[in-house]
């Protein structure tokens, strides 16, 4: 008999960054960008990298990649608080800091493989998001 493999949950594991704080990001070379999250001192950091540019807000204001001013806002959400999450399709993944708040749901052009990916918990527990795929089946 073949093992049951667990039924995703929408928002399961992103949930666990909710009062962790967001103290670093870095830009890979122009390629993607990695938001280290507060963790289990023992795990590490929690890690989000981003494959595609997430779209910020801000105080009111929209930031999308590669405006002028975009940097600027991704580096002012530090050192924000998750105070929430969401996942769903059609909607992608939402991050809301104290700070403002990180939207990530790419157009299938911004896209080459992979959205994004999570890791980083104690319990060894990580999450790929891919086009077609969980909460971004909308973009096959």
């Amino acid at each position: 008999m073949e093992p049951t493999r667990k039924q995703y949950v929408p928002n399961e594991l992103l949930s666990r960054l909710t009062g962790q704080r967001l103290y670093s990001i870095e830009f890979v070379l122009n390629d993607y960008i990695q938001l280290r999250f507060d963790g289990d001192g023992a795990a590490g950091p929690a890690l989000l990298n981003c494959y595609v540019w997430p779209v910020i807000s801000r105080d009111g204001r929209v930031w999308r990649e590669p405006e002028l001013g975009y940097a600027d806002a991704l580096r002012r959400l530090t050192p924000g608080t998750v105070t929430g999450t969401t996942e769903a399709t059609g909607d992608g993944i939402r991050i809301e800091l104290d700070t403002g708040s990180l939207l990530i749901h790419p157009a299938k052009e911004e896209i080459y493989t992979e959205i994004a990916e999570l890791s980083g918990f104690p319990d060894g527990r990580w999450m790929t998001w891919r086009p077609g795929e969980d909460s971004f089946e909308d973009l096959a």
